[in-house]
């Protein structure tokens, strides 16, 4: 009895901690840049991540197995996953701009296990006998790891398509005498607020030019984590495909996750193709991966909700 209260406590102080720092993160980039809330917002950012730590770590020893046996503690391991995605940027970047995207998606996934789910699904329960496995450890955390960071990249790189869907024009002036001058700070995050840059025809505000900055970071820290996810995935379908022959004699059964997981793998081979061989960038890689978004999506949520094929939990129907 006090080992649940234990886990309902650390998994609520986790996710209302989420909820703070997600309202710090947006409160200061949409109104102010404030030193304190910024560090408000990182000291929520680690207390989540320890009570999350703290959560699995105890469902881990009193349940004798990994906590990936459900829809539950599968949604609480993404949302631990993100949270560490964020601290592992922000300590790279100080100045990131990640943190607007991951620590919601934490908040999500970690709000959907706390308060979208019956409480009957929240509680521990023995392993059925064809997930008493080794192999469920590597495989599901593959898996999880490999949504994490999949949809991080992703919604980084579906970004810059709503930035410079506001004001698509001002990139148009920027003339090639200053090229050379971005370029050389195109890495870094130039704190610049009331700084002009003037050319022979029109004023240019440097707003603009940051904006052209956070899509440029947003793009590359995008394909970076892209990158890192897609061999996460491959691992994850590799170690399924032996755990599948273990537990039925095949190594592929069709079942509509292992589908949806082969739809996603081909969408991001696409992506990375494209990337190192063809030279998208912007808009033409972010397409494609927003699209790859969206199909993880329904390889998590839909299929497991729906309660179809082999590897579902079965809630809706």
């Amino acid at each position: 009895m006090i080992s649940t209260n234990l886990e309902r406590i650390l998994a609520h102080t986790s996710s209302y901690l989420l909820f703070l720092a997600t309202l710090i993160c947006w409160g200061r980039h949409v109104y102010t840049n404030n030193k304190t809330l910024n560090i408000l917002g990182k000291i929520g950012v680690i207390t989540s991540f320890l009570c999350i730590t703290g959560f699995l770590l105890t469902r881990w020893i009193l349940s004798k197995h990994f906590p990936l046996s459900n829809l539950y503690e599968s949604s609480i391991f993404l949302s631990w996953n993100l949270t560490l995605i964020e601290l592992l940027l922000g300590g790279r970047n100080r100045n990131s701009q990640s943190n607007t995207i991951t620590i919601p998606s934490a908040m999500l996934a970690h709000g959907f296990a706390t308060l979208g789910l019956p409480m009957e699904m929240q509680e521990s329960a023995p392993l059925v006998p064809a997930l008493k496995s080794h192999w469920l450890m590597m495989h599901v955390t593959m898996m999880i790891s490999s949504y994490a960071t999949l949809l991080c990249g992703s919604l980084l790189a579906t970004a810059p398509l709503i930035v410079t869907a506001t004001k698509r024009g001002n990139f148009t002036s920027v003339r090639y005498y200053i090229s050379s001058f971005m370029n050389s700070l195109s890495e870094g995050y130039v704190e610049t607020s009331n700084i002009f840059l003037y050319d022979s025809e029109e004023r240019l505000p440097f707003v603009n030019f940051r904006k052209w900055q956070l899509i440029r970071k947003l793009d590359n820290w995008s394909y970076r984590i892209i990158s890192l996810g897609f061999p996460f995935l491959t691992m994850g379908i590799l170690s399924g495909a032996v755990w599948a022959n273990e537990a039925w004699g095949s190594y592929w059964n069709w079942d509509p996750k292992e589908t949806w997981a082969l739809i996603t793998w081909l969408i991001f081979a696409i992506y990375l193709h494209t990337r190192m061989i063809r030279g998208w960038r912007g808009e033409e890689s972010a397409i494609i991966a927003s699209l790859g978004s969206f199909i993880i999506w329904i390889r998590y949520s839909g299929v497991n909700l729906l309660g179809k094929g082999l590897h579902s939990y079965g809630w809706l129907i």
